[in-house]
């Protein structure tokens, strides 16, 4: 079985899926004028200088969150254990040439989460509460099924979609990985660590996404601010290992990485493979995760809500997964032969002592349980969209899931600590894989409607190009749409 996974895993993360990536990363970069590029400072200033001030925006539409909720409710499913011990398990098995390939990846990624962000929030559905829900089945129900005229083709993609992201339901590293660092930490088992941070998730996601998106928006910069600053402290007390590592990051890229200590050496196609893997699972640029997350924003047009998903994907990977590889790599403690969070526990402990311990593991337990949390509210979004027309199916369905939501990844972990046969890597990087292919393919075949989206927003906000009268900016603004929902609801009165 696990020789099998294994191959499953490399024809995933092969030539197909990083050939699309980067080619439809590339199209959306080149076509956008580099927009990532040249447009850099005006989305820190549409994003984080928001932060600063809560004055309502003229034109904001309705919504269950506002974008700092919306944000930090992403964040909290993209900044978490992933940057810790996915990014400390890359170096281990791609070697420094691995970093190289997570940076492309996240440049490109900008775009292309932008866009599915974009397509998420013009394509969105509003329940029967006012509620605006969404994500790449939305997109491609609206999108391929309606614009295009696919009839029902567009289903077996959303199926295929919605099993590979349900399949992180069952199959989820953040348990397994935080257990063990909690475990090392205070000498307890791995199985009674896992039940803890299960209780601890129990208790955060009982208040539903509206409550999530509150925790969130107070743990985000708490976590990620301690973790940022400890490990500029590491970087720093390693200086003169700076530069010789950034030379090891790019020239090890194309060359691949000689055995080196406990590290086993790896090929040009591991390094390229397992570099982008991680970069999508940390960042989530192309998932179609957190876009269910960002369509349910306050936002005055698509295109600001899609800012924040380049902000995001820019200080996930070039600032705290940049930060991780660094520290793993100019300490020396990659070639230790540790792996996952317990290679980063490895180089806290060695270098702050106690200290070390236990602050990594407080912020590991925090990124667990807030990479989980966001996670919920990404299953929620598929799951209402699953019961759309059947609102008592989705009542029930929700309260099934939100008892049963933490128990199958602490089965998952139980098993890798008394059988052990699998690398839970191997599995979370076909999980990431499946749906990764699909909503890339997707977005890149609705890539008209997001230039339309991005012409207009420079025009109206920008102030570059002129605006359009007839321009609509949201899909349900459309006549005939707007007919179409208006006999529906008439229908079932």
């Amino acid at each position: 079985m696990s020789q099998f996974l294994n191959a499953l895993n490399n024809f995933i993360w092969g030539p197909p899926l990083i050939i699309l990536m980067i080619v439809t990363g590339t199209y959306f970069t080149i076509r956008s004028g580099f927009f990532q590029v040249r447009h850099l400072g005006y989305i820190f200033h549409r994003t984080l200088g928001r932060l600063f001030h809560h004055d309502e925006e003229p034109g904001e539409e309705k919504g269950l969150l506002t974008p700092y909720e919306a944000i930090a409710t992403a964040v909290g499913g993209s900044v978490g254990f992933g940057n810790i011990a996915g990014v400390a398990t890359a170096v281990t098995t791609g070697g420094p040439g691995a970093v190289f390939w997570m940076w492309l990846t996240a440049f490109l990624g900008m775009l292309i989460k932008q866009v599915e962000v974009s397509l998420a929030v013009y394509y969105r559905r509003t329940d029967e509460n006012g509620v605006p829900y969404g994500g790449p089945t939305y997109y491609m129900e609206r999108g391929l099924g309606e614009e295009r005229h696919w009839g029902k083709l567009w289903m077996p993609l959303a199926f295929i979609f919605g099993i590979g992201i349900f399949s992180t339901f069952f199959i989820s590293a953040s348990t397994y990985t935080t257990s063990e660092v909690v475990a090392q930490s205070l000498g307890i088992p791995q199985a009674i660590a896992a039940l803890i941070i299960v209780c601890i998730l129990y208790v955060m996601i009982w208040g539903g996404v509206k409550k999530l998106g509150q925790i969130l928006t107070k743990l985000v910069p708490v976590m990620s601010l301690s973790y940022l600053i400890l490990g500029l402290v590491i970087i720093v007390m390693h200086y003169e290992n700076i530069l010789p590592t950034l030379g090891a990051i790019f020239s090890q890229a194309f060359t691949g990485s000689a055995a080196v200590g406990g590290f086993a050496g790896a090929t040009v196609a591991q390094v390229i493979s397992t570099g982008m893997a991680r970069s999508v699972y940390s960042n989530e640029a192309g998932w179609g995760s957190s876009p269910m997350v960002h369509a349910s924003s306050k936002t005055r047009h698509p295109i600001e809500q899609g800012l924040w998903g380049s902000f995001e994907v820019f200080v996930d990977t070039f600032i705290v997964c940049t930060i991780t590889a660094l520290t793993v790599l100019v300490s020396g403690e990659w070639t230790s032969g540790a792996t996952n969070a317990t290679l980063a526990l490895n180089v806290f402990t060695n270098n702050f002592g106690a200290f070390g311990t236990v602050v990594l593991t407080l912020i590991m337990i925090v990124f667990s349980v807030t990479t989980s949390g966001g996670w919920y509210a990404y299953y929620e979004a598929v799951l209402r969209h699953l019961a759309k027309n059947h609102p008592n199916v989705k009542k029930y369905l929700l309260i099934v899931f939100k008892y049963f939501y933490a128990v199958p990844p602490f089965v998952l972990t139980l098993y890798l600590i008394y059988v052990g046969d699998l690398s839970i890597w191997t599995l979370v990087d076909i999980t990431s894989g499946i749906p990764t292919f699909i909503n890339v393919a997707v977005i890149l075949i609705l890539s008209g409607q997001y230039f339309k989206l991005l012409k207009d927003y420079k025009a109206r906000y920008m102030h570059i190009g002129e605006v359009l009268p007839d321009a609509v900016i949201f899909y349900e603004d459309k006549p005939e749409v707007k007919a179409a929902l208006a006999a529906e609801k008439a229908q079932k009165q």
